[in-house]
């Protein structure tokens, strides 16, 4: 007679133990205090001291014309550091972005910057130097192309990160880029704004570049933003003229028009020599250097600081070129490196345009120098730039630590198949 064991319920596993919450709590605020990689500290350095480089400097350009005028000498300051008050926050929150939520809003963000350019076409708008690209709300003034900008270089990033396998394809890289970031730009030049769209193509074409696109892809559109930039400067009879004047070798003759501006920002920049007239003690600023606080804030850098100063702004520009750079030669993901590089080309490239006009190298553009330049939308907008070079750089040590597994494990089949000859 045989016996029947009773049927036993299998057990369910147990439930993993929670983790105690002092643990959790020690885990999170590692991570919110790890070790940041240095291209991390010196993108975030170089920024933060070119813009308190930038405050004495607009401070000092600007508070002897407006002491003369009666006004108070520090308001104009005032209103920059409140900007970079409110910019370097911005910067280190966009340092926490994740690259999911940057990928996400790049539609919407162009959409919405492209939108916002549109007002400056509204009673909001209003003319300066001829351009119509400024706007007032509640008595601000702001610039909407700036935020235009990055923007741009996110969806430029975005679309090619999308067609990566298909690039190999001229349609696909063209289409929808061309046509929609054409259309984006043009929104700038029927403000008869060809410097900043200049610069608009110019973070178009940086990204084009780091994305890998075949040489005879990325020359088409080269090519063709030339021959529309040559077009607007040919037909217009203002940019011919101080083209024109760029040009002339006897420009003393036009001393009191179109000269005026680019002699006495060379004869500032000269007059400084090696160790300068020290701070405070610029003579250009006294109303004889149009724009000394704007456009050419890098003219009263060299009268004030001498070579010595113009040296360490080209160095900080420097430091912030190799910590980007850097960024985009070490990361494994198509859209940090497309994105990272045309945001580098449009600061990096902005600066050496800048100062290239300063040095008569260029003819005048109407570009600020990034981080230094009185203009509080210029500023925040370079400022969330480097927020986001700054959350690419945290992804950084996830992206080495892939590749060199990827190298190991390349490593680990070659011995394995050598081993079974």
């Amino acid at each position: 007679m045989s016996t029947t064991q009773p049927r036993t319920r299998p057990t369910a596993p147990l439930p993993p133990e929670s983790p105690r919450r002092g643990l959790a709590a020690r885990v999170n605020l590692g991570r919110v205090f790890a070790p940041v990689p240095s291209e991390f500290l010196l993108i975030a350095s170089t920024a933060v001291l070119l813009t308190i480089f930038g405050l004495v400097m607009v401070l000092s350009a600007t508070s002897a014309v407006a002491a003369a005028a009666g006004e108070s000498p520090y308001d104009t300051a005032l209103r920059q550091a409140m900007f970079a008050a409110l910019g370097i926050p911005i910067m280190f929150i966009a340092s926490r972005l994740p690259l999911s939520f940057l990928k996400r809003i790049a539609w919407p963000a162009l959409i919405l910057a492209t939108t916002f350019q549109l007002l400056v076409f509204t009673p909001l708008g209003f003319d300066n130097d001829g351009n119509r690209n400024w706007i007032v709300i509640a008595g601000v003034q702001a610039q909407p192309s700036e935020f235009l900008k990055l923007a741009l270089a996110l969806w430029v990033g975005y679309v090619l990160y999308r067609k990566q396998t298909l690039l190999g394809l001229w349609r696909h890289v063209y289409i929808p880029l061309v046509p929609v970031a054409g259309l984006a730009i043009a929104t700038v030049v029927a403000g008869r704004d060809l410097g900043t769209a200049m610069i608009l193509v110019l973070i178009v074409l940086g990204a084009l570049f780091f994305s890998g696109v075949k040489l005879r892809i990325f020359i088409l559109p080269a090519i063709g933003a030339a021959a529309v930039v040559a077009f607007l400067a040919v037909t217009s009879p203002d940019r011919m003229r101080r083209f024109m004047s760029f040009l002339n070798p006897n420009c003393l003759d036009d001393y009191f028009n179109d000269c005026w501006q680019p002699l006495h920002g060379i004869w500032g920049l000269a007059s400084g020599g090696v160790f300068g007239l020290g701070i405070g003690n610029s003579r250009e600023k006294y109303d004889w250097l149009p724009a000394a606080a704007h456009d050419y804030i890098f003219a009263i850098v060299g009268e004030e600081l001498g070579l010595i100063g113009c040296g360490v702004v080209l160095a900080l520009y420097g430091l912030f070129a190799v910590g980007a750079f850097h960024i985009i030669r070490k990361t494994d993901d198509p859209f940090v490196r497309i994105v990272a590089g045309g945001i580098t080309v449009w600061i990096v490239g902005q600066a050496l345009i800048n100062i290239g006009v300063v040095l008569r190298v260029f003819p005048v553009l109407g570009v600020p120098l990034p981080f230094m330049s009185q203009g509080g939308t210029s500023l925040l907008s370079v400022l969330a730039a480097s927020g986001v070079l700054l959350a690419f750089a945290r992804t950084l040590p996830d992206a080495v630590a892939r590749r060199q597994a990827a190298i190991d494990l390349a490593a680990a089949r070659r011995a394995a198949a050598a081993r079974t000859r």
